[in-house]
């Protein structure tokens, strides 16, 4: 498989990354030893067809992703200095308890207890990478700076990125903190183009066929994806596949549309919808990373196929014309 350099840092990384919330199901049982050969095989299969990134958080599965992970390390020797491992902290459930709904905590105390607790779960001595799972409508600036320089002088992360983050919300991080934000993981697919909507209103009405001189159309968008780009900041797509495979009973018809051409491009090209779908988001030039999220080997050995596969302009663009619709 391909890879990219993530700029501002030495981390190689696949085109592809897997996502370990789905090594477990979302229930309050203990880890098992089935739990732990399935995500064996699962991690296994995944690194054996190129895959060298690992997403994790320390909410998913109520922690146990990340505990399993680390048996499957213990398990195997040597794996660990091959591989990136990304997790992301900041969403916590309120008082509720597990199952309640999620809140948003970017306090220095918060992060640096919540890194160390998945240092603990994957029995690593550091991240690869820390994402910062999601904006905090309370967040203070220097606190992040506080947490980032303690991670950092101590070993414990290497490096720092956001998640669900936009432009303004990146810049004002970047005022304080004092190390590079490295990448951005986004919700981005198919089903869900916001992202690479932005600004080209234009762009899409002439896609679709219409004119030059219809009414005026603004520029709307905060330009998130052009952000990264401009300021060497990795695009990861989280959910590349949803809502694309399996049509919601309240489908629109522009996802029915896009549904439909992406299994008339699939059966042309000899492959399967999913692998179209990742492939779309691969031909973009910002060198966006899908994260996969299957649980059955099979399908996660067809999805890394997307590497292989090569749009053209045109159907990536009558892809985009499709479902922007």
């Amino acid at each position: 498989m391909d890879a990219y350099r993530i700029a501002h840092t030495d981390l190689v990384v696949s085109r592809l990354g897997y996502g370990a919330g789905s090594l477990l199901s979302w229930d309050k049982e203990p880890v098992n030893a089935d739990d732990i050969t399935k995500a064996t095989r699962l991690v296994h299969v995944a690194y054996d067809n190129g895959i060298t990134l690992f997403d994790h958080a320390d909410l998913y599965a109520y922690g146990k992703s990340e505990e399993v992970f680390g048996e499957v390390l213990k398990q195997s020797p040597g794996l660990r200095n091959k591989i990136v491992i990304q997790s992301k902290c900041g969403q916590v459930f309120s008082e509720g308890g597990l199952g309640s709904p999620i809140r948003v905590d970017l306090s220095r105390k918060h992060i640096v207890s919540a890194v160390e607790g998945s240092l603990k779960r994957l029995g690593t001595d550091r991240l690869d990478i820390l994402l910062l799972h999601a904006v905090d409508a309370l967040v203070e600036p220097q606190e992040v700076a506080a947490a980032f320089e303690y991670l950092h002088r101590s070993g414990k992360v290497r490096y720092f990125g956001v998640s669900n983050y936009n432009t303004p919300q990146i810049a004002l991080l970047e005022k304080s903190v004092r190390q590079p934000i490295v990448v951005n993981q986004i919700q981005l697919s198919l089903a869900n183009p916001g992202p690479l909507t932005e600004g080209m209103q234009f762009t899409l009405r002439i896609a679709k066929g219409g004119r030059m001189s219809d009414e005026s159309i603004g520029l709307a968008g905060s330009g998130t994806i052009d952000y990264c780009r401009t300021n060497g900041i990795q695009v990861q797509a989280w959910s590349p596949l949803r809502g694309v495979l399996k049509l919601p009973a309240d489908a629109s018809p522009q996802l029915k549309a896009t549904v439909q051409l992406v299994a008339e491009l699939a059966r042309k090209k000899n492959t399967t919808p999913a692998a179209i779908a990742l492939a779309w988001l691969l031909r973009h030039p910002a060198g966006i990373v899908p994260i996969l999220g299957s649980d059955k080997p099979e399908h996660l050995v067809e999805d890394c196929a997307a590497d292989r596969i090569n749009l053209s302009r045109e159907e990536w663009y009558d892809l985009f014309a499709a479902t922007a619709a």
